[in-house]
């Protein structure tokens, strides 16, 4: 056996779907970085005073916030599922999914704001609390298991949002 050829025998190449997984949870973590970046700094630069209200409710009553924000996700899918049955109503059901996914970005990106105001404030300005925000949604992220813990902390900033709405 040649020693120059022998670690070449026993390479193996990585699994095609280990890959994938990697791939899926790293660009899932970027996403939800971005989103929660992008959409936190468009709350404070236009509607700064919106934002900490609402960081204000979570911050008083996460649970009811959390509750409300579930059934009210319950509630919209099971609508549009309604809509999408009856053929008529289709278009109906995708603007209001799409209005719901835009509601559920602004409530995720609140939520997340409040979590990081309450680790480093934001007496100097708003930037680190956004860099902390996404970077918090984007960890959870790329864990896979912390989807489930996002998914809480968005369900607490969409209940939060829609109750102000309605």
């Amino acid at each position: 056996m040649d020693l120059h050829t022998a670690p070449l025998q026993s390479f193996d190449p990585p699994d095609p779907g280990s890959v994938d997984i990697v791939f899926s949870l790293g660009s899932g973590a970027a996403s939800a970085f971005l989103t929660t970046f992008l959409m936190g700094a468009i709350l404070v630069a236009l509607v700064p005073s919106y934002t900490e209200r609402r960081i204000d409710e979570i911050r008083e009553n996460v649970v009811g916030a959390f509750v409300y924000g579930v059934i009210s996700l319950v509630a919209l899918l099971l609508l549009s599922l309604l809509l999408f049955i009856t053929i008529i109503g289709v278009p109906v059901a995708v603007a209001l999914l799409v209005l719901a996914i835009v509601l559920w970005a602004i409530g995720a990106a609140i939520a997340f704001l409040a979590i990081a105001d309450s680790l480093v404030g934001h007496e100097d300005g708003w930037l680190v609390a956004l860099v902390v925000a996404a970077g918090i949604n984007g960890g959870l992220a790329i864990t896979g298991i912390g989807g489930l813990v996002s998914f809480f902390v968005g369900a607490a900033g969409f209940g939060t949002v829609l109750r102000d709405l309605l």
